[in-house]
């Protein structure tokens, strides 16, 4: 253990700082496949039942008209934010008539690319935008790779936190230079160790002969409809995944946070000259909300993501610029498609000390070599994490996956102690306890259950199909209470009608909208 990290811990340790450790804040956001009784692709409107997808704020759509987003409320207990996930996908089973929530990660069989449909979100400006910022995205990436699901783990330290820290260190900077500086250095480790998140948590070693839709490939063929590779821990991270020479030299600086903004700044004010050949009308209609390198920050596909809660109307960016990075977004986990939610209780308490870890922790500058070391690691271990007697880099010299996996969870076993010592009980240094099991056993991580479970004869979908209707049973069988119920067919009524006011009520066209939306970030300066 490093002597600033002993420090840090000492300083959270005391007793009048400790209960601060049960006040960090937990959001999950689980996206996932609405699918027919035999694993089609659902080819039906988002149900109008969940409400509006532009304005209910828990039940939304990402790219396609199916493929749901789960969003829940931030809260600090990971156990309750699980519980009110739960609540979320047994209230969408209420509403689904004859559709199933797909299990895995990796969609299954899809019908053609023109048949895939794009999300839509009404006739307000916004609601145009958002729809013409994924046709952008079919044209740059294609329809099929934006059917890949995923969950997004929102993590933050308390805010009281940083304050104690900035002074138990000398610092005399700002309190937000402070706190935003720690969430980029946290940026930084977490590009060092995400690979073991890859090996414990990945869960997607196979798919869908027909995701490839024709295009060379070095996997290999499990059966007629599945390909594989046989120590692949997450093949959704792999570079089967986004790929796009616009953003192949896109690497925001993660040394600071204006380096960051502004990389990112230029990337959605810069044109790319593929795009501007295509153009962002086609016969008069939309097809990209701009030519530039990316349309939005957003469309930057990142393992992590430093956050801000954005006000009305705000993008991303300026909110960071404006009052700095509240919280982190980590989105390169799979679903667990053995778990209803995609995720349990171990995984999130795990990620806690995880996160806390790469926060607390020395944090140097990335030089070119760790940069492109870490790079390299994390892509070994989604193609083959759990092959034995692997190794990956580590400041230049080769180590065993499994020896720097076991020390990392050692290091984090501190944290786990205080995070026990502030919640009462075990439960942290539990969740540390399985992953190692994992470590110890690669039979045991995810990945390697879905390989155990398709080498007993089933295809990637039978399997993945079975698994959903398992979880349907499950949901359906735990029906909400009334006043639960009630709650969210409220939301989604409200979400309904704020639609309807948007679109009754919104000036000027859109042709206007996206110019001021685009002018928006140009002249930001950091």
């Amino acid at each position: 253990m490093s002597e600033l990290l002993s420090r840090r811990l000492a300083l959270l340790g005391e007793s009048a700082v400790l209960p601060l450790l049960t006040q960090c804040l937990h959001g999950i956001e689980r996206e996932c496949l609405r699918v027919t009784e035999d694993g089609a692709l659902a080819g039906t409107d988002h149900p109008r039942e969940l409400g509006s997808a532009l304005t209910n704020p828990q039940i939304t759509t990402d790219y396609s008209e199916a493929l749901l987003e789960f969003i829940t409320p931030t809260a600090e207990d990971p156990a309750k934010t699980l519980d009110e996930l739960d609540r979320i996908h047994r209230f969408a089973y209420s509403k689904l008539r004859g559709e199933y929530l797909w299990s895995p990660s990796m969609p299954g069989p899809l019908p053609d690319e023109a048949d895939i449909p794009i999300a839509h979100y009404g006739t307000s400006n916004i609601g145009r935008l958002k729809h013409v910022y994924r046709q952008g995205l079919a044209l740059r990436y294609g329809k099929t790779m934006q059917c890949i699901a995923g969950i997004h783990y929102n993590f933050s330290l308390p805010e009281a936190v940083w304050p104690l820290l900035q002074e138990h260190e000398g610092d005399r900077g700002s309190v937000r230079a402070y706190q935003s500086e720690h969430y980029i250095g946290l940026l930084r480790n977490f590009r060092r160790y995400s690979w073991l998140l890859m090996y414990l948590f990945g869960a997607s070693p196979a798919l869908d002969i027909n995701f490839l839709r024709g295009r060379p490939h070095q996997l290999e063929q499990l059966d007629e409809h599945t390909l594989y590779l046989p120590y692949a821990t997450s093949l959704r991270m792999s570079d089967l995944g986004y790929q796009n020479n616009a953003q192949a030299g896109l690497t925001p600086c993660y040394n600071d946070l204006d380096s960051y903004t502004e990389s990112l700044r230029k990337a959605v004010s810069t044109p790319y000259a593929p795009y501007e050949a295509v153009g962002t009308k086609r016969d008069g209609e939309w097809v990209q909300l701009n030519t530039n390198v990316l349309q939005i920050e957003n469309e930057y596909y990142s393992n992590i993501r430093p956050k801000r809660v954005t006000y009305s109307g705000e993008r991303p960016i300026q909110a960071l610029i404006a009052r700095g990075v509240q919280y982190v977004e980590v989105r390169c986990l799979d679903i667990n498609p053995f778990l209803p939610l995609g995720i349990d209780i171990d995984e999130a308490r795990f990620l806690d000390a995880f996160v806390l870890y790469c926060a607390l922790q020395d944090s140097p500058l990335l030089k070119d070599s760790i940069c492109s070391a870490s790079t390299d690691n994390f892509l070994t271990t989604v193609k083959k994490g759990r092959r034995p007697g692997l190794q990956l880099q580590r400041n230049g010299q080769p180590i065993a996956l499994t020896e720097w996996a076991s020390e990392l969870i050692a290091q984090f076993t501190p944290i786990a102690e205080l995070l026990d010592q502030a919640h009462g009980g075990d439960a942290y240094r539990r969740a540390l306890r399985v992953q190692q099991a994992k470590i110890d056993d690669p039979s045991l991580t995810p990945s390697a259950q879905v390989l155990k479970a398709l080498q007993q004869g089933e295809s990637f979908r039978d399997f993945a199909l079975r698994q959903s209707v398992a979880h349907a049973e499950d949901f359906r069988s735990r029906p909400l209470a009334a006043e639960q119920q009630e709650s969210f067919e409220q939301l989604a009524r409200t979400s309904l009608a704020e639609q309807v006011e948007l679109e009754s009520a919104e000036p000027g066209d859109f042709d206007t909208f996206v110019a001021a939306y685009q002018a928006s970030i140009i002249g930001i300066s950091v």
